[in-house]
C-alpha cells in the first residue's frame, strides 16, 4: 500500500513540475513592425533613445544628490541655508502625490541615546512641517529618528559632528 501511495504521490510531483517548466520564447514582431521581446510583450529598447527616469532615481537629478538638511548643535531649527533644498524636495514630492518617503532625522554623538532619538525625531518633525508649506501631504511623509545610530562621518571633532546633525530625504528604490 505503502509503494502504490509513494508513486502516486511521485507521479504527480513530476506532472506539477513539468506543467510549471517555461520555455524561452523568441522574439516576434508586433503589427506596428517593431520587435518585441514575447516573454514580456513590451517594446524591445530602441537604440539613441533614453528610458524615462524619476527625478528621485535620477543620480545626478538635484532631488537626489541634495538630500540632507543640516543642523546646528542641539538645534531643532532650520537654516536658511536648506530653504532651497527644502523647497525643491517639497515641490517635488508635491507633483507626485503618490510617492511616500521617509524624512530621517539624525543627530551626533554627543548627548544620551535618548536625547539624540528625541533631537532627531524633532529635526524631522521639523522640515516635515517645512514640506507642508509646498503642498506635501501627511501621507507622503513619515518622520522618524535614528539619533546617532547612523552616522555619515566617523570622526570626533566638530566637521564630522556637523555632517550628523542632519535629516535624510529617504525615498523608495524603485
Amino acid at each position: 500500500m505503502s509503494k502504490r501511495y509513494l508513486a502516486l504521490i511521485s507521479a504527480t510531483a513530476l506532472v506539477l513540475l513539468s506543467a510549471c517548466s517555461s520555455t524561452k520564447l523568441a522574439e516576434t514582431t508586433d503589427l506596428s513592425g517593431k520587435a518585441t521581446d514575447s516573454t514580456s510583450g513590451a517594446p524591445a529598447p530602441i537604440s539613441g533613445v533614453a528610458p524615462v527616469v524619476a527625478d528621485h532615481l535620477n543620480p545626478n537629478s538635484l532631488i537626489s544628490t541634495q538630500r540632507s538638511v543640516y543642523f546646528d548643535f542641539d538645534q531643532f531649527t532650520i537654516k536658511a541655508e536648506s530653504a532651497p533644498v527644502i523647497e525643491r524636495q517639497g515641490k517635488y514630492l508635491a507633483s507626485k502625490s503618490s510617492l511616500a518617503i521617509r524624512v530621517e532625522g539624525n543627530a551626533d554623538e554627543r548627548g544620551g541615546r535618548e536625547y539624540n532619538l528625541a533631537l532627531g525625531q524633532k529635526r524631522a518633525e521639523a522640515v516635515v512641517r517645512a514640506l507642508k508649506v509646498y503642498g506635501v501631504s501627511d501621507k507622503q511623509v513619515e518622520p522618524v529618528s535614528f539619533g546617532s545610530e547612523k552616522p555619515v562621518a566617523l570622526g570626533h571633532d566638530e566637521e564630522s559632528w556637523a555632517k550628523n546633525r542632519r535629516v535624510d530625504f529617504a525615498y523608495p528604490s524603485k
